[in-house]
């Protein structure tokens, strides 16, 4: 027996060649991802460049990768802007609360609607689809949310997205590919649905939760659209991203808002081209910060549906 362990210890490892076929492969791949990844990260960099550039400057053109005249009159023009601290705060505000009671609410929805045992469920599943693609029009909403007070105040951003259909089925595909025994085990054990999908059910849906959160958390970020219909005589409510796109109008219609675009130059030596770099660098950093801290759970969260037992 001795002797056996030690050729066993003994063997070296196989190594297998790789043909001419995998290695072009590779070498592919490789050329393939490394255009990707340029593409992708340019447009980035280049209006960061941008925006860290003279306005006048950079309307010679030639900036690709780095700033030719270093410069922070952009953002100082862009957060000097009157309500941008109260956006920035009810941006914040509306962006953590909004994820938590929408993931909250379309995990506990999804939990009720991928179990067996409830009746309905295809019919009511069918239903919300229906809903992802027709929908009353922007008048009937605007005269619903009216007449139910959400129209100047807060809660206009929180609760109609509070259930998303699209969010809801990603999660229920995901419940439903949980194996049942799990839950057949805690019910002999005398678990109620509440214990089930608190200490069970959700600890395993950490990957699909964060995928969920970070599209529910980029949809509050970047909405400007909702504040502008919603409340727009109640400056106390603004967001960040609307304060911003009036910040673009009255750069960019330089005839029409002549005195707009004098007070923006006189923060520096701004023009249109670098204010709308400095403020999609605005918009786009806490996004890009958070990504990372969501990176793992997101890939994964991406694979739902991919393997079927």
């Amino acid at each position: 027996m001795s002797k056996r362990k030690e050729e066993r210890t003994d063997a070296k490892p196989i190594k297998y060649k790789t043909s001419f076929g995998e290695k072009m492969f590779n070498v592919f791949n490789t050329i393939f991802m490394i255009f990707f990844v340029v593409v992708t990260l340019y447009p980035v960099i280049n209006t960061l460049a941008v925006s860290l550039n003279d306005g006048t400057d950079a309307l010679r053109g030639g900036i690709h990768l780095l700033p030719r005249m270093f410069t922070l009159h952009n953002y100082k023009t862009v957060l000097s802007r009157d309500n941008l601290m109260t956006g920035l705060w009810i941006s914040v505000l509306r962006t953590v609360i909004g994820t938590l009671t929408a993931l909250a609410a379309n995990a506990i929805l999804a939990f009720i609607v991928s179990r067996k045992k409830f009746m309905f469920k295809n019919q009511l599943s069918l239903f919300w689809v229906i809903t992802m693609y027709v929908n009353g029009g922007l008048i009937p909403v605007f005269v619903l949310y009216q007449k139910l007070h959400l129209t100047n105040s807060f809660w206009v951003y929180i609760i109609p997205g509070m259930i998303s259909a699209f969010n809801m089925l990603v999660l229920r595909t995901y419940m439903q590919g949980i194996p049942d025994s799990l839950e057949e085990s805690a019910q002999l054990d005398g678990a109620g649905y509440t214990t089930i999908f608190t200490h069970i059910i959700s600890p395993l849906c950490k990957p699909v939760y964060a995928t969920v959160a970070l599209f529910i958390a980029v949809g509050h970020w970047n909405s400007w659209f909702d504040a502008m219909l919603y409340n727009r005589l109640r400056t106390e409510y603004t967001t960040l991203q609307y304060e911003l796109m009036k910040l673009l109008s009255s750069v960019s219609n330089q005839g029409a808002n002549a005195e707009a675009m004098k007070t923006a130059m006189s923060v520096g030596t701004v023009t249109p081209t670098s204010i709308r770099s400095a403020a999609s660098i605005v918009t786009m950093l806490p996004i890009v910060c958070l990504y990372p801290f969501l990176q793992r759970y997101f890939v994964s969260g991406l694979t739902i549906g991919g393997v079927k037992e």
